[in-house]
């Protein structure tokens, strides 16, 4: 009898090996794109990823693939996705996801490591992964297990995204992922707990709401949608109770430029002091997806004791001062919950005007300057005036840490949600990633990047990966020379002595061209809009180099 060769399982029943199962979970959990620089600790994910319909987009530093990924998370709601290899370039991508856990901002970062039998001998770019990312990620998980590979990421996104959103790190060794998974196949995802409020909790809110002369509403966190911010707004307005917004998460609500609705302006660095006073007099202040944290609070020295209603999933991590109800809930649906009662709060209607009026008069940009003669720098106040006139309605404003970003956060509106991207947490570096991620998760949406001569350079590489990768956004670089945050502070507590703070800066219009991108150098605001446009039009990824005078720090105030 002839020798008969054993049929071939269907490739369906093959074994797939356990990067590749990571690679067919994140495909089942929804991901559009993995951002991140090649290692060879990881390649048998970067080959499931050939042929997946998953976007692999290649970074120049895993610091910015990190800050992509942190984008993506912001602006959709899944963990976005970043991918790293071992010591070296876990070290580069430890910054967002700081910023991740600080932010509250769900996001996977997966490391590769060196293999499982070169595990605490000093090898060749090992680290210990907890030690390093413990402390501030939501959880640090080790793949050991081949057969796990998807079970794993599944509990991962789940974990990114419940309660308060974070980051998760996931360590992949390097001969762990090219065993075979055996009969393991994706999982279906975990659904994400959406807390809502008990109808006794409510009551109890809405009887707060009807005792208190000067409500205040705060508003932060992920997850806000048109629904939820607008119906937020018609119900506060409706019962005169003014709106603030905690530090860059201005895009919760719709802005009202008129003054004559609930939004009242920002809380946290560049605040106006109308919105520190709204928090001081407030007799019932309720915050909806935002603890009262340092930043809010100006360094927790206020609003720590008026009565206070906390919502947020979860537990009331992040929040100091006092608590007279806290409710466990997803801040966007309780909202929607909260404007079907029948609450009648009589609130102090004239302080609620002033609050309104107070905000349209810090965040109008003052006039624009006449030309003169002298006339050699570009005023950002008359930028951002002409930025209100052009951008459309549901621009991607991006922006990282620094003087400059005063001037886009104090004048310019949010309309829609998902429509900011900035460091919560204070961290330079952010704005170009962030730029990118945003023109490929909403191609058709206008994205703007205002960033500072030292912010830009810190990820400006990343240039190269939009032209790569077909991203447009126009990037305004704000260039003074120094590392004006940082001079601010040295100018009031070391006056006459500058130290440490100087920049020397490249041409950063032909930089640009340099890498393919639009580049162009403006000198005078007078002459803005029409770059501006021009930038535009051109439909690459373009960098206008403003040229702003170094003694300049904060935005002019209109009259």
């Amino acid at each position: 009898m002839a020798n008969v060769a054993p049929e071939s399982p269907e490739p369906s029943e093959r074994p797939l090996s356990a990067g590749h199962l990571l690679v067919a979970q994140l495909e089942r959990e929804g991901v559009r794109r993995v951002y991140g620089v090649p290692g060879e600790s990881f390649l048998d994910v970067l080959d499931g990823l050939h042929d997946s319909p998953i976007s692999t987009v290649v970074t120049r530093h895993e610091g910015g693939a990190g800050f992509m990924a942190l984008a993506e998370g912001r602006l959709t709601g899944l963990p976005g996705v970043a991918m790293v290899t071992r010591g070296p370039g876990a070290a580069n991508a430890f910054i967002a996801v700081h910023t991740a856990y600080q932010d509250a901002t769900p996001m996977l970062l997966f490391v590769g490591l060196v293999p499982v039998p070169d595990r605490g001998r000093e090898s060749f770019q090992e680290f210990d992964l907890t030690g390093w990312f413990g402390s501030t990620a939501k959880k640090v998980v080790m793949l050991d297990d081949p057969t796990a590979a998807a079970r794993v990421v599944a509990e991962s996104v789940h974990v990114a995204r419940s309660g308060r959103p974070g980051p998760v790190v996931i360590g992949l060794p390097e001969d762990v992922l090219t065993l075979p998974a055996g009969t393991s196949r994706p999982v279906q995802p975990l659904a994400v707990p959406r807390p809502r409020a008990a109808e006794a909790e409510l009551k109890q809110l809405v009887r707060r709401f009807e005792h208190a002369r000067r409500p205040l509403i705060v508003v932060g966190g992920e997850g806000w949608s048109a629904e939820s911010g607008q119906e937020l707004m018609r119900w506060a307005t409706r019962h005169s109770i003014p709106v603030l917004a905690d530090f860059r998460a201005y895009d919760a609500v719709p802005h009202d430029l008129r003054g004559t609705g609930a939004y009242a302006g920002s809380l946290g660095y560049g605040r106006g002091d109308h919105a520190a006073r709204l928090l001081d007099e407030a007799d019932l202040t309720v915050f909806l997806g935002a603890p009262r944290g340092d930043v809010l609070s100006d360094g927790y020295t206020r609003g720590l004791d008026s009565e206070t209603v906390l919502v947020l999933p979860g537990d009331a991590q992040g929040h100091s001062g006092r608590i007279d109800q806290f409710v466990s809930a997803h801040a966007p649906s309780f909202v929607l919950d909260l404007v079907t009662t029948p609450a009648s709060p009589d609130a102090d209607v004239a302080w609620f005007k002033a609050a309104g009026e107070a905000h349209a008069h810090f965040s109008t940009p003052a006039p624009e300057p006449t030309a003169s003669d002298d006339d050699t720098y570009v005023d950002l106040t008359a930028v951002m005036s002409v930025l209100r006139e052009e951008l459309t309605p549901d621009t991607v404003i991006t922006y990282g840490a620094g003087n400059h970003a005063l001037w886009p956060a104090r004048h310019l509106p949010h309309r829609t949600p998902a429509s900011l991207v900035a460091p919560r947490n204070g961290a330079m570096g952010m704005g170009i990633p962030a730029a990118v991620a945003a023109s490929l998760v909403f191609p058709g949406r206008e994205v703007v990047s205002v960033a500072g001569d030292g912010c830009f350079l810190m990820n400006g590489q990343e240039l190269a990966t939009a032209v790569g990768h077909g991203a447009v956004f126009v990037a305004l670089v704000v260039d003074n020379g120094c590392y004006a945050t940082i001079r601010e502070h040295q100018e009031g507590a070391y006056p006459g002595r500058p130290s440490g703070t100087r920049l020397t800066n490249p041409d950063f219009a032909a930089w640009a061209r340099s890498y393919g991108a639009y580049g162009e150098t403006v000198t005078s605001h007078h002459g803005f809009r029409e770059a501006f446009r021009r930038a535009r039009a051109s439909g690459l990824p373009a960098v206008l180099h403003l040229i702003q005078d170094p003694a300049v720090r904060a935005p002019a105030t209109a009259a």
